[in-house]
């Protein structure tokens, strides 16, 4: 009967053991835990110290008891294994209940000690509010200290997985929280631009950040303790919780002669197999090779210690037949709101092993935009650059950043290309998906880099190129560049960037970029069909970029401001959250759900012009850019932003109606912003392709460009007949377009009347008339309104159902949507219908 002891509980040490069993009936097996307990959830922790687990017996998976009547295995806990006899192959036992110690004899000896909580030699590291959590006899400690009323301050040292957790938690408690963190970021699994939406997610909460700040010294007043940081700044708490990391826990080990790595983990082979063939070791303590990097590491994960078990019970039974791969690290942790998961390498894992890479990033809805509740997500792969197989994916978001990764996690381990993800096929209905999965839309964008169509660029790229003289090219709408920008950058739509190709120089590097890299791409494919081979697109957008310069900033000038200033949400709201008691002005409820950028602002624009001086405006968004823009955009026009949060991925802004005289203060050129003056635009749909209704429409926009206004012409349906040149290329179409070109006037100068036109002679007549009245002609009046500035913009979708191309449109015009017209038409007290 083979005999085999386990040291070490838990995920590692208990799952062994059951399997073990479940192979071998006769076996002896007896598993020895330092603690008084086998199996707990240990990940589930931090939320029993934030009552969201209200029930401490729900924590534990296994009880001694439970485990010698289920599967006959002795678990003796509070059993401490001091040392190892390899020669004897006998293992030293420290029973911790009288202090005895005893010998036990193995045929097998497993080894599962976990790791332990890192507690540096900081001054003042013993006070006695200062907690570590790693076990269910810590978080006892900790939730008592919660659970009293005078612990109303926390500072939790280190931003990982548990001191994040644990911050979320300690606020819902009501705990005033601050976490401290010595990198430059939180979150270390996900590189620097997604955890800076991590880090906007956390203020946004309410939680105080100090990043690039280590801890100098713990410093005791009683009750209290002062955490002092390296830059000098004092923080007072009731309660600190290190969260620094955790080390390999074999410090037993050291004179057994089991080889150990540098940081104490225990090297194993491909079949758990230490340098003593009966000795095999799994968990949170052991050091393998990784799958994608072929270097040692070490991956304190449940997930891999449950699967090493189960493998590393089979090679004891059957012999080494199946070895272990190795794990990726694929991880998730809830921060509030919001969801953060990696897998596989991070941009400073490749660059430190490295290995050459590539990133994709885009930002998307978690299903179909047009469907309730749709809530963003930004997914990032990296991959290399010739073959395009995986390293690693990112994502955070508040809805379905698990399946992605868990997708991507699945062809990382397959040794899956980016080619894999632009064909995998994914369950799609709208409450689910889009037809083209954020994992597909990753997966084009670095498709069409490797065949060429495309050149990406990350932020950290993109910002060096500004510095260094790229020419910054927005094609963004005028109303997305107006809410903020990169710096230096030129304004150019896509839908214009044909007729305005002069403006992009030809002799340096051109960066292009949009809100998250779509049109950006299509911006970049119509500069290297017109001979542009200078050209890269900003992957992941603005969105991306604003977020981490954005945070950079405040990182960099972190001594200048102050924690509120850094990052705190302007609250006009009462202690108890309701709003402040104000006049009774009225109060509009606008859901923008499921809108992209710029949508919920061309809405919230809209719905406030109609509101009176006081009123306000509660919007609710999905976007997750609109936290950001609603400040920007309350700021450039001078209503009230009273308060912004973030529920459940949903951004909740209550916006006031401000003070129309704020909006007569001229800016720093000397002009008053267009954006503020209700009666300062002028917008007009052209339906009509009747000259003396085209004329007309000339004439009130040249009249209304005179006075000063701001002017949209909107152009749709046989409207479009206007806009049309005279001798347009040859444009292939389907039938049904070639049959409208036909019918249709081609241009201005062909277009007749709409009362008495008489076979043409009628319109003949009128221009004669006007010739002699010294009226301009239809011509004339177009130039001149484009000199005027006037915006001439074409319904992209009557272009579609009439069949009529860009290249037949006179230079100048733009291509929009609805959406356009509309933005232009809530800055407008002028409307017509023409």
């Amino acid at each position: 009967m083979a005999k085999y002891l386990i040291v070490g509980g838990v995920a590692g040490g208990a799952g062994t053991a059951a399997r073990l069993r479940r192979r071998d009936e006769n076996a002896q097996i007896i598993m020895f835990e330092r603690g008084q307990y086998i199996s707990y959830a240990n990940c589930g922790l931090p939320y029993y110290a934030g009552n969201v687990i209200t029930e401490r017996s729900r924590l534990f998976v296994m009880t001694p008891e439970r485990f010698m009547e289920s599967l006959n295995v002795e678990a003796r806990v509070q059993s401490e294994v001091i040392s190892i006899n390899r020669k004897a192959k006998t293992i030293r036992v420290r029973d911790l209940k009288n202090q005895s110690e005893y010998d036990e004899r193995y045929d097998t000896l497993i080894l599962s000690p976990g790791a332990s909580p890192v507690r540096p030699p900081i001054p003042g590291i013993e006070h006695k509010a200062i907690y570590s959590l790693r076990s269910v006899s810590d978080i006892d400690l900790i939730k008592e200290k919660i659970d009293s009323p005078a612990t109303k301050r926390a500072v939790v040292v280190g931003g990982g997985f548990i001191g994040l957790e644990m911050a979320e938690n300690l606020k819902e408690r009501g705990l005033e929280v601050s976490v401290v963190e010595a990198l430059e970021q939180v979150m270390n699994i996900i590189d620097y631009d997604l955890a800076a939406e991590v880090q906007q997610h956390l203020r946004a909460k309410g939680v105080n950040l100090y990043l690039k700040d280590g801890v100098s010294a713990f410093e005791d007043h009683d009750s209290i303790v002062s955490v002092r940081l390296s830059s000098g700044t004092l923080i007072d708490a009731d309660i600190v919780i290190l969260s620094i990391g955790v080390r390999p826990d074999t410090a037993f080990l050291k004179q057994s002669g089991i080889e150990l790595a540098k940081n104490g983990a225990i090297k194993v082979d491909e079949f758990f197999t230490t340098n003593d063939k009966d000795i095999r070791a799994v968990g949170d303590a052991i050091e393998f090779a990784s799958p994608l990097t072929k270097l040692a590491c070490t991956v304190p994960l449940a997930g891999p210690a449950n699967k090493q078990a189960r493998l590393c019970a089979d090679a004891i039974i059957d012999g080494n037949k199946r070895p272990y791969t190795g794990t990726i690290a694929t991880s998730i942790a809830k921060i509030f709101d919001m969801t953060v998961a990696s897998t596989g390498l991070t941009e400073k894992g490749l660059k430190a092993a490295g290995l050459p890479h590539r990133t994709a990033v885009t930002h998307a809805g978690n299903h179909a935009g047009y469907y309730p509740n749709s809530r963003q997500l930004t997914l990032k792969i990296l991959y290399h650059p010739e073959s395009g197989k995986l390293w690693g994916a990112q994502s955070v978001g508040y809805d379905g950043v698990d399946k992605r990764i868990d997708v991507i996690s699945a062809f990382i381990g397959k040794e899956g290309t980016v080619y894999d993800l632009a064909e995998f096929e994914q369950a799609y209905a709208p409450p689910f998906s889009s037809a083209k999965d954020p994992v597909n839309m990753v997966g084009f964008i670095a498709v069409n880099t490797l065949e060429g169509f495309s050149d990406t660029i990350n932020w950290e790229e993109a910002e060096a190129g500004r510095k260094s003289g790229a020419f910054m090219l927005d094609v963004r709408t005028e109303e997305e560049y107006e809410l903020g920008a990169i710096e230096g950058s030129v304004n150019i739509p896509h839908t214009i960037l044909r007729q305005k190709l002069l403006m992009v120089p030809t002799d340096r590097l051109v960066i292009v970029y949009c809100a998250i890299g779509l049109r950006g791409y299509l911006a970049e494919r119509v500069l290297r069909q017109n001979g542009y081979t200078n050209v890269r697109n900003l992957t992941g957008g603005y969105k991306t970029y604003e977020s981490a310069v954005r945070e950079r900033y405040l990182l960099e000038n972190k001594d200048k401001l102050s924690v509120k200033e850094s990052g705190g949400v302007i609250n006009h709201l009462n202690e108890d959250g309701s709003f402040r008691k104000r006049s009774e002005n009225k109060i509009l409820t606008v859901d923008a759900c499921g809108l992209q950028c710029p949508g919920p602002i061309i809405r919230l624009k809209r719905e406030i012009d109609n509101l009176e001086e006081g009123d306000r405006i509660v919007i609710k968004a999905s976007d997750p850019g609109f936290g950001p823009d609603v400040q920007a955009w309350c700021k450039l026009t001078g209503n009230e932003l009273v308060s912004v949060k973030t529920t459940d991925g949903i951004i909740e802004a209550v916006v006031g109606k401000g003070n129309a005289s704020v909006c007569s203060m001229p800016d720093s050129a000397g002009e008053k912003p267009a954006i503020c003056d209700s009666d300062n635009g002028a917008t007009m749909i052209v339906f009509s392709n009747d000259l003396d209704k085209a004329l007309a429409s000339f004439v009130l926009a040249n009249g209304a460009a005179a006075s000063g206004k701001s002017v949209t012409m909107f152009f749709t349906f046989w409207g479009l007949s206007v806009l049309r040149k005279k001798d347009a290329p040859k444009v292939k179409k389907d039938f049904m377009g070639t049959m409208f070109g036909a019918m249709l006037p081609k241009g201005m100068d062909n277009l007749a009347l709409s009362s008495m036109n008489m076979g043409g002679m009628g319109a003949k007549m009128m221009k004669g008339r006007m010739k002699k009245k010294h009226v301009d002609q239809v011509k004339q009046m177009y130039e001149d309104a484009r000199k005027s500035g006037v915006r001439m913009v074409a319904c992209q979708m009557s272009m579609d159902i009439m069949g009529i191309t860009a290249e037949e449109l006179l230079d100048g015009v733009e291509i929009g949507g609805v959406a356009t017209y509309m933005g232009a038409a809530s800055e407008s007290k002028i409307n017509l219908f023409i």
